[in-house]
């Protein structure tokens, strides 16, 4: 995991990276985005199986597994010296706030989305976030964007709207979650542009306080709404091949972190976003043959590639700018489309 503070620099505090080869290897940059692009195809569907497949009722309980899977890891990791973060003092709360209720905000809406939409769907509509992200650095940010940026997000959005119209497994709930879930995640990433400081407490401390603070919390909402007792009375939890499955999901999550920063160092944070890119592509096409919920339509189908294409674009045009700058480009700079 030491990747990370190569990948972070001086600004996460953290200690020389031991992974010392000044010039990795094409095996070390093939494997490393390998291993993410795999992580992060792999989350998305362990987590639609264990929720749609297996039918387990609790996506709170679950991100309540990761949550406590990414506490545990990180603070192992930090009793042994392999990565670095601050010690806990009274002003972390004030730094944070309210990244911590956008964390969980976004955890529970995703998983929540994920378990009521099919996996194309879901893609698409969580591209709403790339246009809510642009309206709220215009607004709070004061950013102006290119025609050639409006025009793919415009396409994003025409896409989204023919593919929902002409969704045959239309669920409205499900359409809320995944809707505030792109809120959530639009106003963390623009609130932590505008607040946050990440030379701080680095992507390791904003992760493992924004899980510590929220844990409890969102243990007790979990109890008081029955949440947490239809998840106990599951009645899978002796089929060993769905406790694999809950485990995977729960141990995922930490190692898409940890496989995007060491895509990140052995790579570029440019590669990672292509890898994100294909990922999500990958994932709504495969998630029509996968999942058992998706319905095709002609008109569906012609949405949901309008918005693939327009999210592509919008990615290649992104990462171009990017690849102008004089500057390092930095891994939390990377869209969040592409991240998601």
């Amino acid at each position: 995991m030491t990747a990370g503070g190569q990948a972070e620099g001086a600004g996460a505090g953290a200690d020389p990276d031991p992974i010392s080869s000044p010039l990795p290897s094409r095996l070390a940059k093939l494997l490393s985005a390998l291993f993410y692009g795999t992580c992060s195809f792999l989350i998305v569907l362990v987590n639609k199986a264990l929720l749609t497949s297996y039918g387990f009722p609790s996506p709170i309980v679950l991100g309540l597994g990761q949550m406590a899977a990414t506490i545990m890891i990180l603070y192992v990791s930090k009793l042994n010296k392999i990565i670095h973060f601050p010690d806990f003092d009274k002003k972390i709360p004030v730094k944070l706030f309210p990244l911590p209720l956008l964390y969980v905000g976004n955890h529970i809406t995703g998983l929540s989305s994920t378990s009521k939409l099919s996996l194309p769907m879901f893609t698409v509509l969580r591209k709403f976030t790339i246009p809510l992200t642009l309206l709220l650095e215009t607004v709070i940010l004061g950013k102006q964007y290119s025609l050639s940026i409006t025009v793919s997000v415009f396409s994003i959005i025409l896409g989204a709207f023919i593919a929902a119209g002409s969704d045959l497994a239309f669920n409205l709930e499900g359409y809320i979650f995944v809707f505030l879930n792109d809120i959530f995640t639009a106003a963390n990433g623009v609130y932590t542009k505008q607040k946050m400081d990440p030379k701080e407490l680095g992507k390791y401390g904003v992760l493992f306080y924004n899980a510590c603070f929220m844990i409890i919390p969102t243990l007790v909402i979990s109890v008081s709404t029955g949440d947490f007792q239809q998840a106990t009375e599951f009645n899978q939890w002796k089929n060993v091949l769905f406790i694999i499955q809950f485990l995977l999901s729960c141990f995922l999550g930490f190692l898409l972190m940890y496989s995007t920063v060491l895509c990140s160092y052995y790579n570029s944070a440019l590669t990672t976003a292509v890898v994100g890119a294909i990922k999500n592509v990958s994932v709504a096409y495969i998630g029509m043959l996968v999942g058992g919920d998706y319905i095709f339509s002609v008109l569906n189908f012609v949405g949901l590639n309008i918005c693939m294409a327009g999210g592509l674009r919008y990615s290649f045009l992104t990462l171009r700018s990017q690849s102008k700058l004089k500057q390092p480009v930095d891994e939390e700079s990377i869209p969040l489309d592409l991240k998601s």
